[in-house]
């Protein structure tokens, strides 16, 4: 395995090698405005004790997870110190000797620890340009020992992501006209999975002929990302792309497969993308939480009706984990699957 790093430094190359090459369509080069009114949902209020304040939140979240499955989310109380610390020791995991990356070099959709590079390259014909670093997080912690204060940063960040994303779930329960708890305690989030997922994209010699990550969605129910100061991050809504700029301090929040399916369809697993660029290393740090590897996720009774009966198969959720995990992503979702 030869990780995109690695292949920048050692070549110092002027053009990318043939297997990097994305074929892409004419529909792909195809943006909204700039100006595009992307969902922003403050945490401080969907936590509020002023009830008007907070039903107000919820309303609002419920609108992005149904229109848009995305949304920014704004004094969400993790602070911008640690998230700098965050985005600082995993760029200097990623300039670690190559032979000390290759130490967590798993084979296994579920090693606890594994470090990689384009999605799965032993299934694709064309690689993207992406060096990764996966850990699981909960319930039990796993990350590497290098660079100093890796693992403290990553644990102590984790266990910060896991308090907003229940507030979040707490705010959709709602949404959805459920008990506040309701989503909580079916996907049984206590035991949940969370998935820490550290993309590095190095400056690119051809960035339109490249692809850090192409259309696709995440399992789980949400997903919160942030990034360092290189955009790249693109979501894909009614069938037209459109570039995300992070507000300052900001977390981006996208729904996941399991939700959607859990929700019959109403909230939308959002399709997106990972471009890159010429201009310098961008680093995403993205964190899944779903329910227990266990779980059989389906649409819930609560949510169906004669004139809405189920779209999607009840699927354990380790076993789509596996399922989409050891394929191609082929620009589409993985939901396609288990479709009814």
């Amino acid at each position: 395995m030869v990780s995109v790093k690695e292949l920048v430094e050692l070549k110092c190359l002027r053009s990318i090698p043939l297997n990097y090459v994305c074929l892409k369509n004419s529909e792909d080069s195809i943006l909204y405005s700039e100006n595009e009114n992307i969902p922003t949902i403050d945490f401080s209020q969907l936590t509020s004790s002023n009830l008007n304040e907070r039903f107000n939140a919820i309303q609002q979240l419920g609108d992005a997870c149904r229109d848009w499955g995305f949304f920014m989310l704004i004094n969400h109380g993790i602070s911008e110190t640690l998230r700098n610390e965050v985005l600082r020791t995993s760029h200097m995991f990623f300039n670690l000797p190559e032979k000390e990356k290759m130490e967590y070099a798993g084979q296994d959709v579920f090693d606890p620890i594994k470090y990689g590079t384009s999605f799965n390259v032993m299934e694709e014909k064309t690689l993207f340009w992406r060096d990764f670093l996966k850990c699981y997080v909960y319930p039990h912690f796993d990350a590497p020992s290098k660079p100093p204060d890796f693992r403290e940063t990553l644990e102590e960040f984790s266990t910060k992501g896991r308090e907003v994303a229940k507030g979040l779930l707490k705010g959709i329960s709602l949404s959805l006209g459920l008990e506040e708890k309701y989503i909580h305690e079916r996907m049984k989030v206590e035991l949940g999975s969370q998935v820490l997922a550290i993309n590095c994209y190095p400056p690119c010699p051809n960035p339109e002929l490249a692809m850090g990550l192409p259309a696709h969605t995440d399992h789980g129910l949400l997903t919160l990302l942030m990034q360092n100061e290189f955009d790249g991050f693109q979501v894909q809504w009614n069938g037209k792309w459109i570039p995300v700029h992070p507000l300052p301090n900001s977390l981006l929040i996208n729904i996941g497969d399991h939700m959607e399916i859990l929700t019959n369809g109403k909230y939308k697993s959002v399709v997106h993308r990972a471009v890159v660029n010429g201009k310098g290393t961008r680093i995403s740090v993205g964190t899944a939480h779903g329910p227990s590897l266990d779980t059989h996720v389906g649409p819930v009774p609560e949510l169906l009706a004669d004139h809405n009966p189920p779209a999607y198969r009840a699927i354990k959720y380790r076993d789509y984990i596996r399922l989409q995990q050891t394929n191609q992503l082929n620009n589409k979702s993985c939901l396609d699957r288990i479709r009814i």
